[in-house]
């Protein structure tokens, strides 16, 4: 689908290159965005005022951010790996929200997205560290979100599961039979959210239509069988 929904918009995608970066500017890209694909590492503090720095003014952040998800026993959690999965979720979010919801706020227009993870919504096993950094992300999103309503900033997150993407669920995996079962035992859907269905919704929120929703958490899971 292409359309002008987003024309003029001049809309940065974090992490661009991974995770659901690439359909996002595929998509975004369609519906007349300008888009900024950033691959830059947030290893240090200061990246992200740099790179909202660099880009000038930004209409859209989506916050895409990414890390392989550890399979650990929550017995065996290490400092180090806990350290690392939030250094890598959660460290950048207020470092980019900071530096771009004063520009945001100064014109009183702006939309922030953050592109997260369902695993924070149910219990999911050998998942504590992961699910634990994507609901600190929600939290956040959803405290920001209704602080920046008066501003006329809205700030929402897309809270995702078994949606294809490349860092979660390459081809390899979803080629594997016991994959496939696991999607027809657990995904009332039967498959994977396609990619280009999550991104246009990703689209829809970043859009002048999506006024109305403030620290909102949207699911996009394909549905699950309660357990």
């Amino acid at each position: 689908m292409s359309s002008q929904m987003l024309a003029g918009k001049r809309v940065l995608i974090t992490q661009a290159d991974q995770f659901m970066g690439p359909v996002l500017c595929e998509v975004f890209r369609a519906h007349a965005a300008e888009v900024l694909a950033d691959t830059t590492a947030f290893n240090a503090p200061g990246a992200p005022a740099r790179i909202i720095a660099a880009a000038g003014r930004i209409d859209v952040l989506v916050a895409n951010l990414a890390i392989p998800a550890p399979a650990t026993p929550a017995t065996l959690v290490g400092d180090d790996e806990w350290a690392a999965v939030f250094a890598a979720l959660v460290d950048p979010l207020p470092r980019l929200f900071r530096a771009t919801l004063v520009q945001m706020i100064e014109r009183r227009a702006g939309k922030i997205l953050l592109m997260g993870s369902a695993s924070a919504l149910r219990g999911m096993k050998r998942a504590s560290t992961y699910s634990a950094a994507r609901g600190a992300q929600l939290a956040y999103v959803q405290a920001v979100g209704v602080e920046m309503a008066e501003h006329n900033v809205q700030v929402n997150a897309i809270a995702q599961n078994f949606v294809e993407n490349p860092t979660y669920f390459p081809a390899e995996v979803q080629a594997n039979p016991r994959f496939q079962e696991r999607l027809k035992r657990e995904v009332p859907l039967g498959r994977l959210v396609g990619a280009r269905e999550d991104a246009e919704f990703a689209a829809y929120l970043c859009s002048e239509s999506a006024n109305c929703f403030v620290g909102q958490v949207f699911p996009v899971c394909g549905g699950w069988v309660q357990r």
